[in-house]
């Protein structure tokens, strides 16, 4: 890839199916170099395989849902300087309408069993803030109390928490032009996430922490919000009943609830956070049943079905199927489990044993069922993302959406890389090297790229990272050492008390393990990675001059300090490395700025000026400490950026990036300079 090729990506969204199965509704994103923003309309994709035609062209349109009776889609509509609203369009195509005129927009929509209404979230301002043409520096203080009060990539959001909301689609709705009122179910004090509705319609489930001790841990409770038969009265004040309930000592931290069909028990993706409720580190997600009375009260506690120290679960797909025949408890269940760098879709047993229904080098990131037919979408080495028809033999593709992409000839596939530590260890990785055709047999200059986290993993998928290096003429080391996800929870947690041991190891054996190959030049080496890849590259800076050079990139440098500045500072590192003022040594041990004056590798500094995830401060002082001795550096901000540069910021500023980092590997891995060995 070159850097301009980030506008030929195309994403597909999470897939929802018509009621007869007999087609997929999928928002397609793609960045779009005019508007410099993200782009993207709702397709139908006959599950048949017949062609696909696209259903509404708004400037961002996504997260669709489909009427039980198939006629409607509801969908959020975004984009520009607008806030996101719902929209209604019908299946047969037409021109959608409002839904909602919500002050900071809406999300999250889903249809009630009967069609009759619409669940969603939205943010509620306090009086006087977030006003569209008011001036944010002119609004009064803020006074801050608790520890959970901003996140990265939205700003401050205690003084607009989600909340529940219920709307009632028009009768009339092929000629509807008012937005018609909506219904604020809750009042609460946290965010409400992730509603799903009861099969009679009588309630929501939803996520939310409510316990007493919600500002001091992790956990979180699947809860019931009872919905009244007329949307009349005091708004806010609906029944909360909880399904799991942190009060009376659960110690789950809940992501998704799915009520089953028959409403007699309900699926949560959750992890345990232990008896502190902080407990997060490798904390595996798993798929819990909460059997449910008559009254659709929690009939007992949670109960595992999957294993707690093997099967880890994305949390973006819970789904059920088989309704028809699935007696008096519903049917079965679908999840993604990840494994090493894929994430595949398997359906679970009562006992917990888990039926692989798509595997291979695949990441899937969504599913659907209805009618016995399954969908899912899932991306591999070569593509982006696309929708597939999930058969009893694999998959039956419906999409080509990264066609345009490999048609440049720029796009090379990882080759499987596995390497063992000193120890012994296991290390999972990949190798990509460039195209000979253009870059000759070499010896290429090779790059070290280590993922953030740290429990995350690198996976299958076409990663635009890797593809844009090695069009570049470097051949690419990336893979997932310990304390990355996808292996179970012992090699999440080996790094527990333990940044920059193992997992030192085990990326220099990954890399030492790829020199091997001929084609790779084992005398001209750089690293890079971003947030906890940040610190890991930065430690190794601190520990070797092996590498020509290094790129850190919202990084996570000083532990100290991260406490009190990141949105996350009062748990991470403190879990991860220990409490700086009772365990000095402990973090200082773990600790690059502590090491930074043993630094002498030539340095490029990137973060975003609005990183609330790794604040600028921790970019800001490596770079002046470098610089201050000696070191050669150079620092790249990005203004009004957050975490995810890289993955969603604007499209300009990840292809200025990608020159950047370009520019930096050409000054100290020249790959004129190995054409000319050769």
């Amino acid at each position: 890839m070159l850097p301009a090729d980030v506008f030929l990506l195309r994403a597909p969204g999470a897939p929802a199916l018509l009621p007869d199965g007999s087609a997929a509704i999928v928002a397609v994103t793609r960045p779009d170099a005019e508007s410099d923003q993200y782009r993207g309309g709702l397709w139908l994709v006959p599950t048949d395989g017949s062609a696909a035609r696209q259903l509404t062209r708004g400037h961002a349109d996504s997260d669709p849902d489909v009427s039980p009776d198939g006629r409607w889609v509801v969908f959020v509509r975004g984009g520009g300087t607008a806030r996101p609203q719902l929209h209604l369009v019908e299946t047969a195509g037409g021109e959608p309408f409002a839904l909602t005129s919500a002050p900071l927009g809406a999300a999250q929509p889903r249809f009630s069993p009967d069609g009759r209404r619409v669940a969603y979230v939205s943010r509620v301002p306090q009086e006087g803030r977030y006003l569209p043409d008011g001036d944010p520096a002119a609004e009064r203080p803020r006074l801050v109390t608790e520890l959970r009060h901003r996140s990265d990539g939205l700003g401050y959001t205690r003084d607009r928490t989600r909340q529940l909301f219920v709307v009632e689609v028009p009768q009339a709705a092929a000629d509807a032009v008012a937005v018609p009122p909506s219904f604020r179910l809750t009042d609460a004090d946290n965010d409400v996430d992730a509603p799903r509705w009861f099969p009679d319609g009588t309630a929501i489930a939803a996520v939310l922490a409510r316990h007493a001790q919600r500002e001091q841990d992790l956990r979180r409770d699947a809860v019931a919000i009872a919905v009244p038969s007329e949307l009349s009265g005091d708004e806010g004040a609906a029944p909360i009943v909880p399904i799991t309930d942190a009060d009376a000592g659960s110690t789950l931290a809940v992501s998704r609830v799915l009520v089953s069909s028959h409403g007699r028990r309900a699926w949560l993706l959750a992890d345990d956070q232990g008896e502190s409720g902080r407990d997060f580190v490798a904390a595996l997600t798993g798929l819990f049943e909460v059997r449910l009375d008559a009254t659709g009260r929690a009939a007992g506690p949670a109960r595992r079905l999957t294993d707690a120290d093997e099967v880890e679960l994305d949390p973006a797909v819970l789904l059920e199927v088989g309704t028809a025949d699935g007696g008096a408890d519903g049917g079965a269940v679908v999840v993604a489990p990840a494994r090493s760098g894929a994430v595949h879709l398997s359906r679970v047993d009562q006992d917990g044993a888990l039926h692989d229904l798509l595997t291979g080098p695949v990441v899937v990131t969504g599913a659907a069922a209805a009618s016995g037919v399954l969908v899912a979408v899932r991306a591999t080495p070569l593509s982006a993302g696309d929708v597939v028809v999930v058969t009893g033999g694999g998959e039956r593709v419906l999409t080509d959406l990264s066609a345009e992409l490999r048609a440049t000839g720029r796009v090379r596939e990882p080759r499987a890389l596995v390497a063992h530590a000193p120890d012994g260890y296991r290390v999972e990785g990949w190798v990509t090297t460039p195209d000979p055709d253009r870059h000759g047999p070499g010896p290429y200059p090779t790059i070290l790229m280590i993922h953030g986290g740290p429990f995350a993993q690198y996976t299958h998928a076409l990663f635009d990272e890797v593809q844009v290096l090695a069009e570049a003429g470097y051949a690419v080391v990336h893979g997932n050492p310990r304390g990355s996800s996808g292996r179970g929870r012992a090699h999440g947690r080996a790094i527990r008390r333990g940044f920059g041991t193992v997992d030192t190891d085990d990326v220099l054996a990954l890399l030492d393990e790829a020199l091997t190959d001929p084609r790779l030049d084992a005398t001209r080496t750089g690293v890079m990675g971003g947030s906890y890849g940040g610190y890991l590259t930065a430690w190794l800076t601190t520990r070797t001059e092996r590498f020509a050079a290094a790129i850190v990139e919202r990084g996570f440098l000083d532990p100290i300090s991260f406490v009190g500045s990141s949105d996350i500072g009062w748990f991470f590192g403190l879990e991860y490395l220990g409490e700086p003022q009772t365990e000095h040594a402990q973090v200082a041990a773990q600790s690059p700025m502590a090491r930074v004056d043993a630094v002498r590798t030539p340095t490029f500094v990137i973060h975003s000026e609005q990183d609330w995830r790794c604040p600028v401060e921790q970019g800001q002082r490596w770079f002046v400490e470098l610089k201050r001795r000696g070191v050669a550096t150079e620092l790249l901000l990005f203004p009004g950026e957050g975490h995810e540069l890289t993955r969603s910021g604007r499209p300009q500023h990840r292809v200025e990036r990608f020159d950047h980092v370009l520019r930096w590997w050409r000054r100290w891995l020249p790959v004129e300079q190995a054409v000319a060995m050769r």
